[in-house]
């Protein structure tokens, strides 16, 4: 098993522990945030995984790259398309939102 922990400045004083585990194809995170403590969507854990170093304080910036090559072809890369497809689809739906609500206000203007 291979391990590789991140300290993380979020909005708390003390940085979050962000820790990735790999264990053959299975890949795992945890962080110490207060969502990620219950299981829930943790944005520490999905930035070191989409590359992104802000916030890493821990000095260990460059091991980012070695969690992201741990990704390809687990259940984690298929979550994270899904979630980056759902996002796409709702960025859509909010601009056909937009122009429908534009389209209603100059019929009410006429």
């Amino acid at each position: 098993m291979e391990t590789i922990q991140f300290k993380v400045q979020g909005s708390a004083s003390e940085p979050y522990a962000t820790v990735f585990k790999r264990d053959g194809e299975n890949l795992t995170a945890h962080c110490t945030c207060p969502a990620g403590e219950v299981g829930q969507y943790c944005k520490h854990r999905l930035r070191i995984l989409s590359g992104e170093t802000e916030g890493i304080v821990s000095g260990n910036e460059r091991d980012v790259i070695t969690v992201q090559s741990w990704l390809k072809g687990t259940d984690v890369e298929t979550a994270l398309n899904d979630v980056a497809q759902a996002e796409r689809r709702f960025d859509e739906a909010k601009r056909e939102l937009d122009k429908s609500k534009k389209k209603l206000a100059r019929a009410l203007m006429t």
